[in-house]
């Protein structure tokens, strides 16, 4: 996270650099190419002087000499031109050469033969290549009879630019690597308790309250969240606990009255008249004792089970070896048919209390409370867990192809479904509500509390529970019920090429 923070501060330094670098590099750059200007000036000015002389006198070796020595010593051709543009004096060759390759000569010439010194040809940028062309006019006013002109090769000016500007590039970057070897460990100081508050977040919010964020680490601002935090988190887990042991507790002091209230009323059976209404209100103070009971064991259940806030990873084979011979042995005594058809080697993340407790309320509800003659249990992995809301085509199978790897990110749809009359579509929203019964219901045996805590816990695991359409119903009348449970899937390695396991039934 500090590279991030880093992200914006070197950006930040890179352009006050450059923002202080550029107008310097620029002046540097002015300042060498006007020193050079100047000297070519004051060169040809006084080599105007010495062939106005020499020119009017007819003495012209001595100046000849001196514009061969010129060019020898400094590289620089300098020659006397007259009005029709031919050198005189100097090194004639040379300067003829130098001539061909500046396109602004004629122009400068012409200026200086009327009479007026032009301005400079060359551009300070030192990736231009162009030489520099000085012409001083020899004469005055329209005495004019010739010019001096030097033509400069400037790749050594340019050259000492290229040298003056790196020189303060690197003087530039000392700010900027002095910047980063103090906002590193500053940055890593500073976000390095965000890390771990933003990891333990991740954790509470996987289930596990017992986690606590480091309130010693960091600037004092930081240290203080921390503090708030793990306050809140007591306050959290207190509350939770407080609220486990209230129904876990009440649950069970109220078994042993409830008992006793149970056999109280039990035992008023000899004495109940053979006529009238005492039998009825017997039997109807039995069943609401009975349900009193049930009712009990699942808050008791749910207490524990919520009490497992981690989720696993398991294998669906591995939970389904244990359960499948007993879920087939109760569809057979209620004279039912149960087909298991799920791909092997899943291994997917299992929910706080076990993915085989969610299962058997599922298979339960399937058999109480659909009056079903066929139920089937189905799995199937979904890449990216595309395709798992509401609506979307029944899990028949796998959709990786065979020899496909699930891999992280994939989901595990586990399908229980029946032939039977179900649930209402509008009724599916408050199925998994807590205490809520079908008025199609309320003479089975049950509490309402089955599917909300499967979904409760599949929810913990970050998966979902969701209520569907099941298996055709056998006098076509629609759609029985379904109950799909998606959970994360927990990737392995590659199986090796060989036969695989035909699907269990």
């Amino acid at each position: 996270m500090h590279r991030r923070l880093l992200a914006v501060l070197v950006p930040l330094a890179v352009l006050l650099v450059a923002a202080l670098g550029v107008p310097l590099s620029i002046t540097v750059a002015e300042r060498e190419m006007q020193e050079t200007y100047v000297d070519r000036l004051n060169d040809v000015g006084r080599f105007a002087s010495l062939a106005e002389t020499a020119l009017s006198t007819g003495r012209t070796e001595a100046l000849h000499r001196e514009l061969a020595h010129y060019h020898e010593l400094y590289g620089i051709p300098v020659a006397v031109i007259d009005t029709s543009g031919t050198v005189l004096l100097g090194p004639a060759g040379a300067y003829r050469e130098a001539a061909r390759a500046e396109p602004a000569l004629p122009r400068i010439v012409t200026a200086a033969l009327a009479g007026a010194r032009s301005e400079p040809s060359w551009e300070w940028a030192p990736w231009n290549d162009s030489a520099l062309v000085v012409a001083e006019p020899v004469g005055r006013d329209s005495e004019v009879v010739g010019t001096v002109v030097t033509v400069s090769d400037l790749s050594r000016t340019r050259y000492r630019i290229l040298v003056r500007w790196a020189q303060l590039a690197g003087l530039g970057l000392l700010p900027l690597v002095a910047l980063v070897a103090v906002a590193w460990p500053v940055s890593a100081w500073v976000l390095r308790p965000v890390r771990e508050l933003d990891a333990a977040s991740s954790r509470i919010s996987r289930g596990d309250l017992t986690i606590r964020a480091d309130a010693e680490a960091g600037p004092v601002e930081l240290r203080r969240l921390a503090g708030s935090f793990n306050t809140m988190m007591d306050a959290v887990e207190n509350a939770v606990q407080r609220q486990r042991a209230f129904v876990s507790d009440a649950s069970h002091q109220l078994r042993n009255p409830l008992t006793s209230l149970r056999l109280a009323v039990e035992s008023l059976e000899p004495h109940l008249r053979a006529t009238g209404d005492g039998r009825q209100v017997y039997d109807m103070a039995v069943d609401e004792l009975k349900a009193m009971q049930r009712m009990l064991n699942s808050l008791q259940a749910s207490a524990r089970m919520e009490s497992i806030r981690t989720a696993s990873p398991v294998d669906l084979d591995a939970v389904l070896a244990t359960r499948v011979n007993r879920w087939q042995a109760l569809t057979a005594t209620a004279g039912q048919t149960l087909t298991v058809d799920v791909p092997p080697g899943l291994r997917l993340l299992e929910p706080p209390g076990g993915l085989g407790s969610v299962l058997d309320e599922l298979i339960s509800n399937a058999l109480r409370l659909s009056d079903a003659r066929a139920v089937e249990v189905t799995a199937r992995v979904v890449p990216g867990g595309a395709g798992t809301g509401p609506g979307d085509a029944p899990a028949n199978g796998p959709v990786n192809g065979p020899g496909d790897v699930p891999a992280a990110g994939d989901v595990v749809t586990i399908t229980v479904r029946d032939d039977g009359q179900g649930i209402d579509a509008s009724e599916r929203a408050q199925a998994l509500r807590r205490f809520w019964r079908s008025p199609r219901h309320q003479n089975v045996p049950g509490t309402g509390l089955g599917l909300a805590i499967c979904a409760d816990l599949v929810g913990a695991a970050g998966g979902e529970l969701r209520l569907e359409d099941g298996l055709p119903r056998p006098d076509g009348s629609g759609h029985g019920f379904a109950a799909v449970v998606a959970l994360p899937i927990v990737p392995r390695e590659a199986p090796s090429s060989g036969p695989q396991a035909p699907p269990r039934t």
